[in-house]
């Protein structure tokens, strides 16, 4: 039968506990939320919607084609030129996703006869990049210079590390400096994503390769999503302006993919010029996941020490994970359940994201629902 293997996955899948599905989610909930990824709490901004409805009745539902012919506003170039003068970097480009971005990044920088060195514990849009790359893909240990040095000092051609700067799974940061040096030894250049970020790490949430001093290298690339910190949707490559126009003609997520929505450039471009106006949130996000893993912790929890506003919390299996987040629901707190495969150690977690807008009241109530329902 057509598709039978299907019924064989999904029966494997029920069996380990790692069936998924969606919830629709109504415009209006009373759960307190520490599941999405909407750090600097911007996508319900008054500033942000209207950013998006003005470009919505100026430019209209969508962009109406590729970027290359009809899917280029005005707006998106004023995007570009704002994303990269916030973050320090000579060009922009903008794309329909932070995954497009990542895809775009890394197969047009890693040709035929080049090398990848990524990191373990890369986000699955930096691995499928490497998938699709005509390189050759090399994994390394997780968050380790000298293996990319090593890795790098088998390769003759041309050679690029990638890496995210923080990782999405357990919010731990990547070693910036040591990696560009370790590709600086070896004439790579370095690639990282750092939609985990942006928003929250650097002067006024300018992003980790700027708190690192690697903003504006000529052999950096920066990966980024729209969707995160600034509330919107879409991606961005920021780095040296020979490589944007290397991917406006080489990058095929970017010349065969419609533009981005006018709506979400409109938010996303409110979203940077907020953040511009207060970088207190940037702070004030890594205030929250700060304080919610001393609470985690000191509730005797296994909590992992965040880097940034990502909070971990280890669960015993991913079945108990599934219904430790079902319980927290149950009690008013919506929070990740990450099970493998998503998860590249293989051991479930509840995933909790610290938000710029929690009250103390609200962080106080989510550890205590964590404490009350843990398996």
């Amino acid at each position: 039968m057509a598709f039978g293997w299907i019924d064989e996955q999904a029966a494997a899948r029920r069996r380990a506990g790692l069936v998924r599905t969606l919830r629709p989610r109504p415009a209006d909930s009373s759960l307190l939320d520490l599941a999405s990824n909407d750090y600097l709490g911007l996508a319900r901004h008054p500033e942000v919607v209207e950013g998006a409805a003005a470009a919505a009745r100026t430019w209209g539902g969508g962009a109406t084609g590729s970027r290359l012919v009809t899917g280029t506003t005005e707006l998106h170039g004023e995007l570009e030129r704002e994303l990269a003068d916030f973050c320090g970097f000579e060009a922009a480009l903008v794309f329909s996703s932070g995954y497009a971005a990542n895809l775009a990044a890394v197969t047009a920088l890693a040709p035929h006869g080049s090398l990848i060195v990524s990191d373990a514990g890369n986000h699955a849009s930096l691995i499928d990049g490497c998938r699709l790359a005509r390189g050759t893909t090399q994994v390394v240990a997780h968050v380790d210079p000298d293996a990319v040095r090593k890795a790098l000092g088998t390769h003759d051609g041309p050679a690029v590390a990638v890496s995210d700067t923080v990782f999405s799974v357990d919010g731990d940061a990547a070693p910036l400096a040591g990696l560009a040096g370790a590709c600086r030894e070896h004439g790579a250049g370095l690639v990282v994503d750092d939609a985990h970020g942006l928003g929250v790490l650097g002067a006024g949430g300018r992003g980790a390769p700027y708190a690192a001093g690697l903003a504006g290298a000529d052999d950096v690339v920066v990966t980024v999503t729209l969707s995160k910190s600034l509330g919107s949707q879409g991606g961005a490559v920021l780095g040296p302006a020979r490589v944007v126009e290397h991917l406006v003609n080489a990058a095929r997520t970017f010349i065969f993919d419609t533009g981005l929505a006018p709506a979400s450039a409109g938010a996303a471009l409110a979203a940077l010029r907020l953040l511009g106006r207060e970088p207190e949130r940037a702070a004030r996000a890594r205030e929250v996941a700060t304080g919610l893993h001393a609470r985690l912790t000191a509730a005797g929890l296994e909590a992992v020490r965040p880097d940034a506003a990502v909070v971990s919390v280890r669960a015993p299996s991913p079945e108990e994970a599934v219904q430790w987040a079902a319980d927290c629901r149950a009690a008013g707190l919506f929070v990740g359940c990450f099970r493998p495969p998503s998860v590249p150690d293989g051991i479930s977690r509840l995933r909790l994201t610290a938000r710029a807008d929690l009250s103390e009241e609200q962080i106080e109530r989510a550890v205590r629902v964590i404490g009350e329902t843990r398996p």
